[in-house]
């Protein structure tokens, strides 16, 4: 399904935290698709099902998943995920990336141009077909 960096300073849950959720925002896992089990997962991976527990916690508090006792894990809803706090924070991040690629060199064309690349290339997200 993915690789985890072992040698990386993350840890592996917030690593494994940051795959799903690629996985769920570019629609490869799609709404309500059950996520591989903890124990399956934990022996494909080779980690310990603790990790996979710890993420899939992390991956619910923020509401890309969801679980269903007795049944396993499943991808939440876009709708759920955007709340405000989340797009307060996503606004500030970007606000501090943009600024640094601005800093860099990175013009405010390059800027847009990526933006449609990563909007055509991810599921999800707002439909609005204004242009600039």
């Amino acid at each position: 399904m993915f690789e985890l960096d072992l040698r990386s300073r993350k840890p592996i849950y917030e690593q494994l935290v940051e795959k799903f959720k690629v996985l769920i925002i570019n629609e490869v896992l799609s709404v309500n698709e059950q996520l591989p089990s903890v124990r399956t997962l934990a022996g494909e991976l080779t980690i310990n099902p603790n990790t996979i527990q710890k993420a899939y916690r992390e991956l619910e508090v923020q509401g890309y998943i969801y679980s269903v006792k007795g049944r396993g894990s499943f991808v939440n809803e876009a709708a759920q995920i955007g709340d405000a706090d989340k797009l307060n924070k996503v606004r500030a991040d970007l606000q501090k990336l943009i600024a640094e690629g601005i800093y860099l060199g990175i013009t405010s064309d390059e800027l847009i141009s990526m933006i449609k690349e990563i909007e055509g290339s991810a599921g999800g997200g707002l439909n609005d077909d204004t242009t600039s």
